[in-house]
């Protein structure tokens, strides 16, 4: 007689169906968990985010001096808020403005507090409230030394004391400083690096000027926007002064004498060739502009034994054009430089009216003395 078998009573049916069992528990379990998971991290990154949108301290009221500077990023003037403490995070900053799709910034300087929202930020940078941090500027005149410009700088030393004339004087002497200029701007200082015997490298490079300083301003970097503007004012004549066969240090040299020699274009450009004529025939320059630059002082009548000081800026002495420049030049003269007057003529010396401005030219010594004479009254002689 048989013994009935249902499936019911197979016990290895029965366990495979406690194994199924136990196996939708086990990823329903598992699922639980991952979604908990995912929902908790979520919720942590919102809360995050929440928090990074917010200002960092509501009641902050001191500000913070924030550079964008041109060509920056989203990524980049974000890491820049977050450095400076402005913001949480770079990277929701950068989500945010995507979001909001905004569409462009302006590189400039700003003042942010920590109470900004997102909001007051994007407005600020898209050109609603650039900082103005200046607390002074700088005026360089033409015709004046290196020297003369630490003076002025100096003036501001009280509200930023990294400008005083100490400071900016080392700042001139710098060579490590001077050489990384080169670097920035060859076609300007090449000539200048290899000058001998100067007094300070960067005399005639400090370009006449007015500049805008504030309180983190420092002596290199406003020697460095001198600079800049010397190469962004001499760039359309580096080919001229090429062709021509001279330098730059050259051309700012003779450009220093002529600055001070006269002062319209006409007897700048005269003054000029008379100095191009003299250097082609081995005359020294004779300039009395060198001399006092020699003796570092100022004087309206120069003694012989002025024009004999043992220096080599002396061009009284010494043929040739010297070490360098004597002062920060003009453009026009710069341009009568490259451009002389009156070549042709053959004139040789020249003498000035103190009192009228009047200046009168000759090709020969005997000419000169009398046209000196002419003037000896007005002039104290």
């Amino acid at each position: 007689m048989g013994v009935d078998k249902s499936p019911n009573q197979d016990p290895r049916r029965e366990a495979d169906l406690v194994t199924s069992r136990a196996s939708r528990n086990l990823v329903k379990w598992i699922v639980g968990v991952l979604v908990s998971i995912v929902v908790i991290v979520g919720l942590l990154i919102g809360l995050y985010v929440h928090s990074a949108l917010q200002p960092l301290d509501p009641e902050s009221k001191t500000k913070i001096a924030v550079t964008i500077p041109s060509g920056a990023s989203t990524g980049d003037i974000g890491t820049v808020l977050q450095k400076r403490g402005v913001i949480k995070s770079a990277l929701i900053f950068k989500f945010y403005v995507k979001f909001h799709n905004v569409p462009s910034f302006q590189a400039g300087d700003y003042d942010f507090t920590k109470a900004d929202s997102f909001d007051d930020i994007l407005t600020a940078l898209r050109g609603g409230a650039m900082a103005d941090r200046s607390i002074g500027t700088v005026l360089v005149n033409e015709g004046v030394t290196a020297e003369e410009v630490a003076d002025n700088v100096a003036k501001l030393a009280k509200k930023n004391p990294r400008l005083t004339r100490a400071a900016f004087i080392a700042a001139l002497k710098d060579d490590t400083f001077f050489n990384r200029l080169v670097k920035k701007y060859p076609k300007l200082l090449k000539s200048a690096q290899a000058a001998q015997g100067v007094r300070y490298r960067l005399e005639g490079y400090l370009f006449p000027a007015t500049y805008t300083v504030d309180a983190e301003t420092s002596a290199e970097t406003l020697i460095t926007e001198m600079v800049a503007k010397t190469d962004q004012v001499m760039t359309p004549y580096y080919a001229a002064i090429k062709q021509k066969g001279y330098s730059v240090q050259e051309v700012l040299t003779l450009a220093s004498l002529v600055e001070r020699e006269a002062v319209d274009e006409t007897n700048r450009q005269k003054i000029a060739g008379v100095f191009l004529n003299r250097l082609d025939v081995k005359m020294p320059l004779q300039s009395d502009v060198a001399v006092m630059y020699a003796l570092n002082t100022h004087k309206t009548l120069l003694t012989n034994k002025d024009t004999s000081v043992d220096s080599p800026y002396n061009l009284y002495v010494h043929a040739g054009f010297g070490p360098g420049p004597f002062d920060q030049p003009s453009e026009q003269s710069i341009r009568a430089v490259l451009a002389p007057k009156d070549r042709s003529l053959d004139y040789l010396y020249f003498v000035g009216n103190l009192k009228t401005g009047e200046i009168l030219y000759a090709q020969t010594l005997q000419q000169h003395n009398i046209n000196t004479q002419q003037f000896a009254a007005d002039n104290g002689n």
